[in-house]
């Protein structure tokens, strides 16, 4: 029996036309808390117990949540615990950076079963979304040969590509993807696959992933910071990820820091494309990644001079974050070779003294979270899922899909 159990969940309601939001209520329980019974759902979401037991069945009949064997305890009626089936729902996640392109399919669990990458081709969007629908095609009959009930199951596609959205097009600027920004990238993948197609910048994509299966999972207030070939921040305020009203949210990358009576954005001090910059790599080569942690596993002088100059805009970045939005943590995630992220994660202590300092802590101020080169994608991919199963406010007053 689970009498004394803390569970985390949230409310559900028992009033008449909310069961879209309990549902996804139970869903979270379940995936943050592991197998719950009946009575451990109901006590937790202060969901009637006929409620919950009208839900649970309707889950079972979707495929979402499954029965365990029956739990017999020294006292009370004996309990069948339930848990999430991870082929109850899957999703596609697409990651565009400047280069290439990788797609990945995951399950309701946001877990990983297929994926490929491929080299961008010359030609702009209009050649690059054509290769695109090609490899989401090859992931789906990959997919679909491994679990052929996903033929039925996809929540949808994410899409995920460097910031910041909706400003003029500057071929000049090369940290931004001019060509792709005002592309109908989100309209050609969704008639191209026939599946809804949201679309975030990179940060807020690793901030998703990391709210799924990382360091901000069961969190309220959290910061991630992105790393990798550009800067930014993924925000997740109040349960929620939070895009602001032009999806830009938590473009920190843009922020003007000075350093040596000079003043430049953020990102073109302390991201993946100044190191490259500061090398002398060309990025246009997936061997600038595996160069750069070449370097850094071997100590190379010019990484540790630019690790030391980016750690101290990084320390500025983490205090600044702090004072604006009060999280429970911040997180270093991102894209960027694992040893470099870590050596930069390292030189980023002591931290500033911020509001955030406080002896009471239960959490780290900073923690490094999903580092690797498929995390955007991954959160990508986790985006459909959130959408579809996450508690939402909207689902209560009916505005969610």
């Amino acid at each position: 029996m689970h009498d004394l159990r803390t569970i985390r969940a949230k409310s559900g309601t028992n009033q008449e036309g909310t069961s879209a939001h309990n549902r996804r209520v139970i869903i979270e329980a379940i995936r943050l808390n592991g197998s719950l019974s009946r009575a451990d759902l109901a006590r937790a979401t202060r969901l009637t117990k006929q409620t919950i037991s009208n839900l649970i069945e309707s889950l079972e009949v979707d495929g979402l949540v499954a029965s365990q064997e029956v739990v017999r305890g020294a006292r009370g009626q004996p309990s069948t615990p339930y848990r999430l089936v991870p082929e109850g729902a899957f999703a596609l996640g697409v990651q565009i950076d400047r280069h290439l392109t990788r797609v990945v399919a995951v399950d309701l669990m946001g877990h990983e079963v297929a994926r490929v990458v491929a080299n961008l081709p010359p030609g702009g969007p209009a050649e690059g979304s054509k290769l695109i629908l090609h490899l989401i095609d090859t992931v789906r009959r990959d997919l679909v040969a491994r679990f052929p009930e996903s033929v039925h199951r996809l929540a949808g596609l994410g899409v995920a590509m460097p910031g910041p959205f909706g400003l003029p097009p500057s071929d000049d600027d090369t940290w931004m993807m001019a060509q792709w920004q005002s592309f109908p990238l989100v309209e050609t993948l969704a008639a191209g696959t026939g599946l809804v197609t949201s679309l975030q910048n990179d940060a807020t994509a690793c901030a998703t992933a990391e709210r799924m299966n990382g360091a901000a999972d069961g969190l309220d207030h959290a910061v991630c910071i992105y790393f990798g070939y550009g800067i930014g921040a993924g925000l997740i305020l109040g349960g929620e990820l939070y895009t602001g009203s032009n999806s830009n949210a938590g473009e920190i990358g843009m922020v003007l820091f000075s350093r040596g009576g000079t003043q430049s954005p953020l990102e073109h001090r302390a991201s993946l494309a100044s190191l490259f910059q500061h090398l002398g790599l060309d990025s246009a080569t997936t061997e600038a990644y595996a160069d750069v942690e070449r370097l850094t596993l071997a100590g190379d002088p010019r990484i540790l001079d630019w690790i030391a100059g980016a750690a101290a805009d990084m320390r500025q970045a983490v205090h600044m974050v702090e004072t604006i939005f009060d999280p429970q943590t911040v997180i270093l995630s991102g894209s960027a070779p694992g040893p470099l992220a870590n050596r930069l994660f390292e030189a980023m202590f002591p931290l500033l003294p911020s509001n955030a300092d406080r002896p009471d802590r239960s959490l780290p101020r900073l923690q490094i979270g999903m580092i690797g080169l498929w995390a955007v994608a991954l959160g990508a991919a986790a985006e459909p899922i959130r959408r579809a199963f996450d508690p939402r406010f909207s689902a209560i007053l009916k505005d969610a899909p």
